[in-house]
């Protein structure tokens, strides 16, 4: 059943929000009407885009296991978390270690409550609504003092999400302010959706700017998105659409149209800090 009756205060429903759009590609039920029928519209220009969805979550989730398995990662900053849904990177990281920590961030308030609702038992998970651009705010916030030691190594996650971040704003030198303030031995998982075709870059660019009254960035190419890993030790295999990033099966829905991808990779913070 779809939660129409129950809403925060203050929220128009009648503006699609990405964090319950992208709900909707997953299946979830944290949406409304305006936000199924942009996600609609969308899939009549760019018809990849459900699968691209899922296959970002996947791609989370492997992620996430793999630092806290292999890397020994216990602390996690999940920047644009969106809203809760299936193996969310407090329930991967967890299953891995109980004490692992792990604060979400999203400035949509719906995020917030149910956010909320569901870790309300857990008290080494948070949900705090804030501007990802506001690392300043986020790393003060009482909650992530709370739970986040930075003399220790963290992993902080940008999956998905720098596209809602305008140029004006520099998602590259947000990515650097977060790295500046992290323990060598550190991670930065970074991901988001690019496009080779002008007409297809420009086209989501606009309608998703329009649809969420400004609440959107920009469709960028890949070497746009290289430049968000300078002076990074970029794990293997690279920068890669992100189904193909270390896959652990091969049960994923194939991509079967290219119009764009999620386009990212994992980097590694070393002794030496970032290159100047």
């Amino acid at each position: 059943m779809r939660r129409e009756s129950w809403r925060p205060d203050a929220i128009d429903t009648k503006v699609p929000s990405v964090a319950r759009m992208y709900d909707y590609f997953l299946g979830g039920d944290d949406n409304y009407q305006s936000d199924r029928d942009a996600c609609e519209e969308l899939l009549k220009q760019v018809p990849s885009t459900m699968t691209l969805a899922v296959n970002n979550r996947h791609f989370l989730r492997r992620v996430v296991r793999l630092l806290a398995s292999e890397y020994g990662i216990r602390q996690f900053i999940d920047h644009g978390s969106g809203l809760p849904t299936q193996d969310n990177v407090h329930q991967v990281a967890q299953a891995v270690d109980p004490e692992a920590r792990v604060v979400y961030v999203d400035n949509d308030p719906i995020v917030l409550a149910h956010g909320r609702a569901l870790l309300e038992e857990n008290d080494r998970t948070a949900v705090i609504q804030a501007d990802m651009r506001d690392t300043d705010g986020i790393f003060g916030h009482e909650e992530t003092k709370r739970l986040i030691d930075f003399s220790q190594p963290v992993a902080a996650l940008f999956v998905s999400v720098l596209h809602c971040i305008p140029d004006a704003d520099d998602p590259a030198g947000l990515v650097r302010r977060v790295a500046e303030r992290l323990a060598p031995g550190s991670f930065l998982v970074v991901c988001q959706l690019v496009s080779d075709r002008p007409e297809i870059r420009t086209f989501v660019t606009d309608f998703m700017a329009e649809a969420t009254g400004g609440q959107w960035g920009r469709v960028r190419e890949e070497g746009e998105v290289t430049a968000y890993f300078d002076g990074l030790e970029i794990l293997e295999p690279g920068l890669v659409e992100v189904s193909t990033w270390r896959p652990d099966t091969q049960l994923a829905p194939m991509q079967l149209t290219d119009e764009w991808i999620e386009w990212g990779g994992v980097a590694r913070l070393g002794h030496e800090g970032l290159a100047p």
